[in-house]
């Protein structure tokens, strides 16, 4: 019961930063003219924004059936495609939960035990994440004479006109930071084991490991071939469903692939962020880029991250729904053939 009240209680808390960050994003803004351009929209972009996303499901499912063949276990596309969908699903109510709940999904569909699954779900992220930080850089290295008059302008110069004045304090604080990181390493590597005793540590040591072990556990993949390949292809769908769904409003229709690539990057980040489907963060972070970096109107910034966002959050819903319902389905035949 206190489990209960205490998720109940983690829930009401993220989703109420995901509705402040979204007050945030709009704040000030024209609501009346934001939904006269969500009305405008062309949602025929959007209906085939939807292919590239459902092909994306298809893929990640593929490459998860990869990692689990090379652990020595079977199960097929269908089981996992309808697992991802879910767990998708499951994050639009809790943040993360879904990972878990896909493992938990095929684990009791194919008796694959549970800490297999969540490992293989660990390579998935540590890759993905290095997939992440590539796309990264070469969206700096493309967009470079761009990004480096942004940066310089609205971030760099702005910061260093407030600490110029105290530049002497900046300097001496950052020697103390330097001397702080390096005793904070001499002591972790001298009482490493003494401070796995305490759980906060235990935990973050934990996470850096399977991070770690999920980077060198890549070259045990059978077939790294269709692995990589599968990787290509996810985040070419989730780039597709981005650049297609720019020309769904007028304000965004004329933004380029490499526009829309930077915009991949950036909105990643907030569905990463601790709230229910990436609500508030993704929408705070979009409306940001379209404005500051691409001159996009405010309103228009804003119609695209709602279409975007709450397009692809029905796709998953729906397709979530149906999912259940097949896996209940498949359920009660097997139990009515045994009776």
């Amino acid at each position: 019961m206190k489990s209960k009240i205490i998720s109940v209680l983690k829930y009401i808390v993220f989703l109420s930063i995901g509705i402040l960050l979204f007050w945030l994003a709009v704040r000030g803004l024209d609501l009346t003219l934001i939904f006269k351009e969500i009305r405008n929209a062309n949602y025929l972009w959007i209906l085939l924004s939807f292919i590239p996303a459902i092909v994306s499901y298809f893929s990640r499912a593929i490459r998860w059936n990869i990692l689990i063949d090379s652990l020595g276990y079977k199960t097929n596309t269908y089981t996992t495609t309808y697992a991802v969908v879910i767990g998708y699903f499951a994050n639009y109510a809790v943040p993360r939960i879904g990972e878990i709940t896909r493992c938990g999904i095929v684990s009791k569909k194919n008796n694959i035990p549970l800490n297999a699954l969540i490992g293989t779900v660990i390579i998935e992220r540590v890759f993905d994440m290095v997939c992440l930080l590539v796309i990264t850089l070469l969206v700096v290295i493309f967009q470079i004479g761009f990004l480096g008059s942004f940066m310089e302008n609205k971030i760099f110069l702005p910061m260093f006109s407030k600490f110029s004045a105290n530049s002497n304090i900046l300097i001496f604080l950052s020697v103390i930071f330097v001397i702080f990181l390096i005793l904070t390493f001499v002591f972790i590597k001298k009482y490493s084991q003494k401070l796995m005793h305490y759980k906060i540590y235990a935990k973050i040591y934990n996470l850096f490991k399977g991070f770690w072990d999920g980077m060198k556990s890549i070259r045990k993949i059978k077939n790294k071939k269709a692995f990589f390949f599968q990787t290509f292809l996810m985040w070419l769908m989730y780039f597709l469903m981005i650049y297609i769904a720019f020309f769904a409003i007028e304000g965004t229709s004329n933004l380029s692939m490499l526009n829309a690539l930077t915009l991949l990057v950036i909105g990643t980040f907030g569905f990463v962020a601790p709230v229910p489907g990436g609500i508030g963060a993704y929408h705070w972070i979009v409306i940001t880029t379209l404005v500051e970096l691409y001159g996009v109107a405010s309103e228009q910034a804003a119609s695209f991250a709602v279409i975007a966002h709450a397009s692809q959050a029905l796709l998953v819903i729906f397709i979530g729904l149906m999912s259940f319902g097949v896996l209940f389905f498949i359920k009660k035949k097997k139990q009515h053939a045994i009776s």
